[in-house]
């Protein structure tokens, strides 16, 4: 097969591929990230490269303006590779996958207050549950009484007496190779060893053994696989201190910004070991980062759990994902068995455990899971709601007696995929916007306090509430013909400009198009929906519900008032409405430390009945009533003033 030399710039990055490769394709290769929000069908236009030199075969041009094809601009996922090439890759076209700042982890991580200055919210009403301290993993010392003529008890049976003696339990299991060294570790110790034993489902494992007191240093990791970000936190498991926390933008991206498109590069030649490497590649990296800022042995990191969507932990696994997104969407696993995280690739101690938090369906998964866990909810006298607002959108309705979820297909337009200047919650992104409604002038702050690069979810909701009570936006969601320089027609409708050319990163106007406004129609229209839909199909109304707890990255940033005012959340009750963050993690995290929490995780997704909303008559009407801002019926958004 002919193959040819693709450079990249101005990495400088070569790689040799093959002929009639995407160069999409052997960006990946050449480990240069390309925004690909479609994964590579062609259909987003976001994956812009300039040709500097060399022949390509283009396959689509449709997302390309007339002087963008005078400049040899091309789709990376559209351009066959003919020759060896020179390829530019602009600074809007690419993926950064650095690791967030320490204030965005924080801003992601757990908060009861909203992001509107003028509003005040109450916390849950009850306290977090406390569970009991039985981590894991345990780090228990020894000191055998060493056998005699008349006591000649097995080395073995020895310390298995000793071990069910400290944990009172029946008997624990040991593999061969442990056994092999046994009898040397203890004659060599003087009988004084630390025996690392695991929590596999009802029974206890010893994985490894070592001579001396080494029971104080013990540490595991808890993940929030996202589709978007990944986040982790090191902790103490022996008195539950989170030492540290990190995130970083799920590199997984590179494949596209959703599940679907995941689940369908899983289905192409190597395409589920590329998907499973990008995310291990990322959550070693964070454990590396964490065990060296910490001065910790990473022999001594003896645990993992993971939440994640159902999706998420198949790939982590390196599990066929198909079946997902096939009639009658049945995954391969919900509950995943306790396994070595060496089986993930995932580098601690070589015994170390890999516990995943078990889901509900193929689209409500552990992070939901995790999230009721962490929000109380299971364990609450009245009817509560969780949404979990992210790349997908989830939605939990219960109590202590019953708990139904859904999954909206509200794709990932809250992220800031598939938007004209839509990007990721990275620094440069518009998250709050102002507009006055007398000259339209517009008052933005970005992420990190830089330059405007483009504009997040929370950013759009905002442009979008704020055009609305400045009256240049119909309920519809048509820019009205206003005089104004921020608004006029481009090819294919109106647009309003939040940010001109000159004030921008990208020396672009930052831009909301109609397109863009009618996609996050849809997409707050599908979350609304799917949250009234499983209110009424229980018998109940908004006013029946005590809390609704908003978790998520994007919900960190939300500004509550702005979400009522395009109908995404309903209009009721500030008081009822409890921003927790990235409950995910902190479901993980309790998970990590306590094998109380692990159960519970387990009964809280057996509990849990999952609603298709895809075989619900009445979803599609409520969805089509939801297409309005706020919505087709304004009684139920009566606080709502539009001009």
């Amino acid at each position: 097969m002919e193959k040819y030399t693709v450079t990249f710039l101005p990495d400088n990055k070569k790689v040799e591929v093959e002929k009639d490769k995407t160069i999409l394709s052997a960006s990946l290769s050449a480990g240069v990230y390309i925004n690909a929000p479609c994964g590579g069908e062609g259909v987003c236009g976001r994956c812009k490269v300039i040709i500097k030199k060399g022949n390509v075969l283009t396959q689509a041009i449709g997302k390309l303006t007339p002087d963008e094809r005078k400049r040899n601009v091309h789709l990376a996922c559209a351009s066959i590779v003919q020759s060896d090439l020179e390829v530019e890759v602009p600074a809007e076209s690419r993926l950064n996958f650095e690791g967030l700042s320490p204030e965005e982890i924080q801003s992601r991580l757990r908060r009861d207050y909203s992001s509107s200055e003028d509003v005040e919210l109450v916390q849950a009403a009850d306290a977090p549950e406390k569970f009991s301290h039985r981590p894991l993993t345990e780090k228990i010392f020894l000191s055998i009484i060493e056998p005699t003529l008349d006591d000649k008890v097995s080395d073995l049976e020895r310390l298995e007496r000793h071990i069910c003696d400290v944990l009172r339990v029946p008997a624990v299991t040991i593999g061969l190779s442990n056994i092999k060294f046994l009898g040397e570790l203890l004659r060599s110790s003087g009988w004084k060893v630390t025996v690392t034993v695991g929590r596999r489902g009802d029974f206890f494992e010893i994985e490894f053994m070592e001579a001396g007191d080494t029971s104080a240093r013990n540490f595991g990791v808890c993940f929030d696989i996202g589709t978007t970000t990944v986040s982790c936190q090191l902790v103490n498991l022996n008195s539950g201190e989170v030492l540290g926390t990190k995130a970083t933008y799920n590199k997984q991206a590179a494949f596209g910004s959703d599940v679907i498109s995941r689940i369908m590069h899983a289905q192409e030649e190597d395409g589920l070991e590329q998907l499973h490497e990008a995310v291990t590649q990322d959550m070693n990296q964070m454990i590396q980062d964490l065990i060296v800022e910490h001065q910790v042995d990473l022999n001594d990191v003896t645990g993992i759990v993971c939440a994640g969507n159902t999706t998420m932990i198949h790939l982590l696994l390196r599990v066929d994902p198909t079946y997902i997104r096939r009639h009658p969407y049945v995954p391969t696993l919900n509950f995943a068995p306790i396994l070595r995280a060496t089986d993930a690739e995932l580098r601690v101690n070589p015994r170390g455990l890999l516990a995943c938090v078990p889901g509900v369906s193929s689209y409500v998964g552990g992070d939901v899971t995790a999230g009721v866990l962490s929000s109380g909810l299971y364990r609450r006298d009245h009817v509560s709601i969780l949404i979990d607002i992210g790349t997908n959108g989830e939605i939990v309705l219960g109590n202590k007696e019953f708990l139904i979820s859904a999954a909206a297909s509200a794709g990932p337009a809250f992220e800031g995929s598939g938007l004209s200047c839509g990007m990721r919650a990275a620094k440069g992104a518009i998250q709050k916007v102002a507009i006055n409604p007398q000259d339209l002038s517009v008052h933005y702050q970005t992420i990190g306090q830089g330059i405007a690069q483009g504009i997040c979810g929370s950013g759009y909701i905002d442009s979008i509430a704020e055009m609305l009570k400045a009256g240049v936006l119909d309920k519809d969601g048509k820019l009205r013909n206003v005089q104004s320089p921020r608004i006029r027609q481009n090819e294919f409708g109106k647009e309003f400009v939040v940010v001109f050319a000159a004030e921008s990163q990208t020396k672009a106007d930052i831009v909301i198009t109609e397109a863009d406004i009618e996609n996050l129609k849809r997409a707050k229209g599908a979350i609304y929906a799917a949250t009234a839909i499983l209110v009424k199909h229980l018998g109940f109304t908004f006013s029946d519900i005590d809390t609704i707890f908003i978790a998520g990255g994007f919900g960190t940033y939300l500004n509550m008032e702005n979400a009522i005012t395009i109908g995404l959340l309903p209009d009721i009750e500030r008081s009822k409405f409890n921003f927790i963050g990235n409950s995910s993690l902190d479901g993980a995290q309790k998970i990590l430390l306590s094998a109380d929490a692990l159960a519970l995780a387990g009964e809280i997704a057996k509990k849990t009945t999952y609603f298709e909303l895809s075989v619900e008559s009445a979803y599609m009407d409520e969805y089509m009533a939801a297409l309005f801002f706020p919505h087709t019926d304004l009684s139920l958004f009566k606080s709502v003033k539009l001009l």
